[in-house]
């Protein structure tokens, strides 16, 4: 009707948990196809590749207690797969195996069970093997945990909490990119390691306070009250830490990459650019 004004529904954030015992691609392109279909509802994506044993799935598994949602996950190993149903059930959290339903089609069909190996699906060629090798270099080196081997790393990303940092490093790493992530905490320095460092590329992510603020408060899932003060949630405490982020990069010299309105592969997109002008300059 002429005049009548559409009133748009806020954007819902929700932690969408997908756990592979692979590289996770399955996984993101399944989870992806869904989630896209809630125009009203965004996914806080963590991913888990190379999931492949019960001390690797104890810790994911903290991980999603503490930040509890929908959980995917592609494991052919049946005693891991157990323990996910096990305890998402114990979480009351929905909980799907991928493949699981496609596999007893194929049994069904052809009269006999999968063989069950990992990873199975992708072609063991040199690409395979730099991508796992990627991967297992990121997921050793999330969250700053950064010892001496920064040498090894081909992109650092850093920035304060919830610029997608550790979405967009296994998106590299899958791309064969050696990624790892350091957070940027307001008023405390940086490792020495980082301003040493000679071969990495360092790229900030930074964001708007209202993107961060939103992506925060779905994090706590409702934990504060309305009137609650919270520093990790208040804008004006997180633009500061954005503009304390924005001169560490300058200071160094570090290229800066907007994250506000990015999916995680248009993030990663900019970077592996940034990364290639990194190489060639260096080789030049």
């Amino acid at each position: 009707m002429a005049g009548q004004k559409i009133v748009q529904q806020p954007q819902r954030f929700f932690h969408l948990h997908m756990i592979s015992d692979a590289t996770g691609e399955t996984l993101l392109a399944a989870g992806r196809a869904a989630a896209a279909q809630y125009k009203d509802a965004r996914a806080i994506e963590h991913i888990y590749p190379l999931i492949r044993n019960e001390k690797q799935l104890a810790r994911v598994l903290d991980e999603i207690e503490s930040e509890p949602g929908i959980v995917l996950y592609t494991v052919v190993d049946q005693k891991l797969a157990r323990g996910i149903d096990e305890s998402c059930a114990a979480l009351g959290l929905p909980c799907v195996s991928v493949l699981e339903p496609v596999l007893m089609v194929f049994q069904s069909f052809l009269g006999t069970p999968a063989g069950r190996r990992m990873g199975a699906q992708h072609v063991l060629d040199a690409h395979y093997f730099r991508r796992i090798e990627a991967l297992n270099f990121t997921m050793d080196h999330d969250d700053g945990q950064l010892p001496l081997d920064v040498e090894e790393a081909d992109v650092i990303l850093v920035g304060i909490s919830r610029t997608s940092k550790t979405p967009t490093s296994i998106y590299l790493a899958n791309r064969g990119v050696k990624a790892c992530n350091v957070p940027i905490v307001l008023d405390i320095p940086l490792p020495e390691e980082l301003s040493r460092a000679k071969r990495p590329l360092i790229v900030g992510l930074v964001a708007s306070a209202e993107r961060i603020s939103q992506i925060r408060q779905n994090r706590i899932l409702g934990a504060l009250s309305e009137d609650s003060f919270n520093p990790y949630t208040d804008r004006a405490t997180i633009a500061r830490e954005i503009a304390y982020a924005r001169q560490i990069c300058a200071r160094h010299g570090w290229p800066v990459i907007d994250v506000s309105r990015r999916s995680i592969e248009e993030t990663a997109a900019a970077v592996l650019a940034l990364y290639a002008k990194s190489r060639e300059s260096r080789e030049g």
